[in-house]
């Protein structure tokens, strides 16, 4: 017989999230990742990155990912960084948690290019 075993505790998988393509996306796919940051790196590489709500909406994300026909290079957790200094454009994990909308992501970001 098979054994069952109960889980002892809730495990959160809600966080941030890198998933790193090869090559460029193009900008009329933007809106496919609505709140992600999506960075254009210097190797050729798409970064996409941002908060996403759980397990399932990762997944989601994927299944858009092999829609496009762009290599998976891979996929990440990123731990979030310390707050940083107002004004600078950059939020802290707080702030980017309070923005997650229903559908797991969190507002639009634009394309950018890191050299």
């Amino acid at each position: 017989m098979s054994e069952t075993h109960a889980l002892t505790e809730y495990h959160d998988d809600s966080g941030l999230y890198e998933i790193r393509l090869k090559g460029h996306l193009n900008d009329r796919w933007a809106g496919w990742f609505e709140g992600l940051s999506i960075t254009l790196e210097e190797d050729g590489d798409t970064l996409l990155t941002g908060p996403v709500v759980d397990q399932a909406a990762l997944h989601g994300l994927l299944k858009r990912v092999r829609d496009l026909g762009m290599p998976l290079v891979s996929v990440r957790p990123v731990e979030p960084g310390p707050p940083t200094t107002l004004g600078t454009g950059q939020a802290d994990a707080s702030e980017v948690k309070s923005q997650v909308g229903v559908d797991g992501l969190s507002t639009p970001k634009p394309i950018t290019t890191r050299r």
